[in-house]
């Protein structure tokens, strides 16, 4: 069994205010070009679609259903994991969890809280929703680069595992 010919990545970012067009997003598009250039690096084909909306909890939840219903392989999403009362990401997404895949968040959070404490209260999370897995990450575009940096590593041995596709011997 082998990977598909074509991963599909999906980007939500949550932001009110870009959302309503008062500033532009910069960390979905940052997101992006990470994937963009650690895939193409592997030679693997994406087909990549990014998402603007409110931090709206009812919002998020339908469309991260409706990517799970497409069975699209991973979901990032960029805001709304800090600690402000619009910041609803990790309480919308942690119920819908199959699985949560808890280290490579803690990893995150112990590095780069080491050299900035205040990447230690970061909510992010990541996990399995159905066979569709999504990564939760903060708003900044500082902190997708470094989240990104860590998470893309994992990201195709983590597509084969859900796949069901042995690549340990």
């Amino acid at each position: 069994m082998n990977l598909p010919d074509t991963l599909n990545i999906r980007v939500i970012t949550l932001s009110d205010r870009a959302s309503r067009g008062e500033y532009e997003d910069l960390s979905g598009p940052a997101l992006l070009d990470s994937l963009v250039v650690y895939f193409q690096d592997r030679g693997v084909r994406v087909e990549l679609d990014a998402v603007i909306i409110p931090d709206d909890g009812q919002r998020l939840r339908e469309l991260v259903l409706g990517y799970v219903e497409e069975e699209v392989h991973a979901i990032f999403t960029t805001g709304g994991t800090g600690l402000g009362p619009r910041d609803i990401t990790p309480d919308v997404i942690k119920p819908m969890l199959d699985k949560e895949i808890p280290g490579i968040m803690e990893l995150i959070r112990v590095k780069y809280g080491m050299v900035k404490a205040s990447a230690l209260v970061s909510r992010a999370i990541a996990g399995l929703i159905g066979k569709t897995l999504i990564y939760c990450l903060p708003g900044s575009v500082k902190a997708v680069k470094e989240y990104s940096s860590e998470i893309l590593p994992t990201l195709l041995h983590s597509i084969r595992m859900v796949a069901g596709i042995d690549d340990h011997g």
